[in-house]
């Protein structure tokens, strides 16, 4: 059974998804502790064949996450900097990396390393409260948890500027508009829109998920004609498992698939 290592990082599971809620008062603000127990949670839910999505969120309704807690960073210690600075590279590239869909349902502010882990999600939920920045170079630092990357890449060079350059804050519906988040829906819906869509994440076949998944990645550091062989073969290895035999076959005699994962 999945479980967190800490209570600064809550987890419930759903059917074959896993509810994961920073629960850190009064911002839920990261830590070492709290990022450390993402990354254990993320390795746990990639060991677990049931489970096909994470659905992440804040607890209370004013904050996603406010990022790391500054207080770690006011004294200069460049080893403190370097050992978070790897505890965010590590679980936010997990969460990445995780083999199924995540979605991050953005309950309220998300700064900082709020955002990079909405980021790190592969669909985001806004609530129409909700307030989204990237601020680091207003206290001298810079995103380290994969924010000047995965931002640029998510919105296009332009935005990523505007918001890390500039220190310019974005709401829910600006979000939307520049496709920093795929949906917006009322205060206190993110998580149950999150929960719909990890839900039909499960209707489909978890090895086409995972795969698909990683050659939509692959386009990121990959050359696209290399990419098509790759997509190629990854389609023919789909025939090893018993999944793609069981869901061509409950097509065609018209009833519902029953997968099994593998």
């Amino acid at each position: 059974m999945t479980s967190s290592p800490s209570d600064l990082l809550l987890v419930e599971r759903r059917d074959h998804t896993l509810l994961i809620t920073i629960a850190n008062p009064p911002a839920n603000t990261w830590n070492g502790e709290n990022l450390g127990a993402l990354k254990a949670v993320v390795e746990q839910c990639n060991a677990d064949r049931e489970i096909y999505a994470l659905v992440i969120t804040g607890q209370g309704g004013k904050f996603f996450s406010a990022g790391a807690d500054l207080n770690l960073f006011a004294a200069g210690d460049k080893e403190v900097a370097g050992a978070m600075a790897g505890n965010f590279g590590a679980a936010f590239e997990a969460l990445a990396n995780f083999r199924g869909v995540s979605i991050a349902a953005i309950n309220g502010y998300a700064m900082g390393g709020g955002l990079e882990c909405a980021l790190a999600c592969d669909i985001r939920i806004a609530e129409a409260h909700a307030q989204m920045a990237l601020p680091e170079a207003t206290v001298g630092l810079l995103p380290c948890g994969g924010g000047t990357q995965n931002l640029a890449w998510t919105v296009g060079e332009g935005w990523a500027k505007r918001i890390i350059l500039c220190g310019e804050r974005v709401n829910a519906e600006r979000a939307a508009a520049i496709g920093l988040v795929e949906d917006v829906v009322e205060s206190g819906q993110s998580l149950q829109r999150a929960l719909a869509l990890a839900e039909s994440v499960g209707r489909q076949s978890p090895p086409s998920v995972s795969a698909c998944k990683g050659l939509i990645q692959h386009a990121r550091a990959g050359n696209i004609a290399a990419a098509y062989q790759t997509e190629r073969d990854a389609f023919v290895g789909l025939f090893d498992t018993r999944d793609q035999k069981e869901g061509v076959n409950a097509f065609l005699e018209k009833r519902p698939a029953e997968w099994v994962n593998g």
